[in-house]
């Protein structure tokens, strides 16, 4: 199997993962050494233990059913090294039963220890309008 499929089938297991809300699943995917420069509450996460902290709150704050769709993905890798970049909708169901969720961009770096690939970083994004300050949820691929 070559790496560049591998890193497919990882990014799916992943996403399935976070759909099915299986926070020691989707941590079993990030290297101890993570950094994420997640897109809600803070600047970034260093660590498997701060970035699960992180992953339990989003998966509270959302009480009903996970949209996690990945779309226009391009991944990049060697037998080390992979980079996988794409756009993500993402969201989940509040206690009313909505959906709410918006288009955000993902970039993920890999790294194969022993044999294993693990995520060492991860970036999450939504654009914003610089003259305003807010975050633009609205856009589409």
């Amino acid at each position: 199997m070559s790496a560049t499929h591998e890193i497919q089938t990882l990014i799916d297991t992943y996403r399935q993962a976070v759909v099915a809300k299986d926070v020691e699943k989707i941590m079993s995917f990030y290297a101890d050494d993570i950094v994420s420069f997640d897109a809600v509450k803070a600047l970034q996460f260093r660590g498997k233990a701060a970035y699960r902290a992180h992953w339990q709150a989003c998966m509270e704050m959302c009480p009903g059913p996970h949209k996690f769709d990945f779309d226009h993905m391009n991944i990049v890798a060697d037998e080390h090294i992979a980079f996988a970049h794409w756009l993500a909708h993402c969201g989940g169901t509040n206690e009313q039963g909505e959906t709410q969720a918006c288009w955000m961009r993902a970039t993920a770096c890999y790294r194969r220890d022993a044999g294993q690939w693990r995520i060492v970083h991860e970036h999450w994004s939504a654009p914003f309008d610089m003259a305003s300050g807010a975050a633009l949820f609205e856009l589409q691929p």
